[in-house]
């Protein structure tokens, strides 16, 4: 077995970091959408993802994967949302496995009052802060992290 290869001092204050800032930028976006608007941060991420679906519509599982989240505590998140009326549930004629999560008019309107509010607060907690520079290697750094672990 070989032994561990430590994080130096540089590699650990960069994971802090990166562990830090993304918990506490979550944290923030996650209680202004829910004094603006009632809805959670991953709430909110579910009714984008499908606004910016063909048809508003996405089957559950590609959702689930969009979001890096579980199929159980999707169907947990879509069913709040379906109570508030933000989206419906369909199932599919051709596959009956298969369920669709459809955006619906209410979820439309709530995405266009929580857009602003949400959008104001990134560019405070992060676009704003960063230089060019540093959000390019911001993007380009996590992009490449991103497509390692998809291909895995």
């Amino acid at each position: 077995m070989t032994a561990p290869r430590w994080l130096d001092e540089e590699e650990r204050r960069a994971w802090y970091a990166f562990v830090a800032a993304g918990a506490l930028i979550d944290r923030r976006l996650d209680q202004q959408l829910k004094d603006d608007v009632g809805i959670t941060h991953l709430q909110y991420e579910i009714l984008v993802r499908l606004e910016a679906a063909p048809g508003r519509e996405m089957r559950m599982s590609a959702l689930a994967d969009a979001l890096f989240h579980t199929k159980s505590g999707l169907t947990y998140q879509i069913g709040q949302l379906e109570k508030a009326g933000l989206v419906n549930r369909r199932s599919c004629p051709s596959e009956p496995r298969a369920v669709y999560a459809v955006l619906t008019a209410a979820g439309r309107r709530m995405l266009e009052r929580a857009a602003p509010g949400h959008v104001a607060l990134v560019r405070e907690l992060l676009i704003d802060v960063l230089t060019p520079e540093q959000l390019t290697s911001l993007a380009d750094g996590l992009g490449e992290v991103n497509r390692r672990m998809r291909a895995d």
